[in-house]
């Protein structure tokens, strides 16, 4: 079992910029990929961007202004959002993929508003 806290979230004017982590406690040595994900009010969940030995990979939405990023010694992922707009207005959600399964947090709120 894998759990998962975000953090970070909060109210910011557009162009603006929020840092979130997420944090991954339990059977953290089994952690392949770790990835953000958000979900907007009436739609549906949207990949916001993952890591991996593999590399990495972003939603056509946040590219050239979100930076994902992971520190395994500290079992952490960050989410670097700058130049953030209106439509960036979400519930952003932490996931980490193992050979079990794949675990998410409960989300942290960002609101892009004037």
């Amino acid at each position: 079992q894998v759990y998962l806290v975000e953090s970070g979230g909060g109210l910011v004017q557009p162009g603006g910029s929020l840092r979130l982590s997420c944090a991954a406690s339990g059977n953290t040595g089994t952690i392949y990929s770790m990835g953000w994900y958000r979900r907007a009010p009436e739609k549906q969940r949207e990949l916001v961007a993952t890591i991996s030995p593999a590399g990495i990979n972003y939603g056509d939405s946040v590219k050239g202004r979100f930076t994902i990023s992971r520190d395994s010694a500290k079992n952490m992922a960050f989410l670097q959002m700058n130049i953030l707009k209106n439509e960036d207005t979400a519930n952003y959600i932490c996931n980490a993929n193992t050979p079990q399964g794949t675990y998410w947090g409960q989300g942290t709120q960002v609101t892009v508003s004037a």
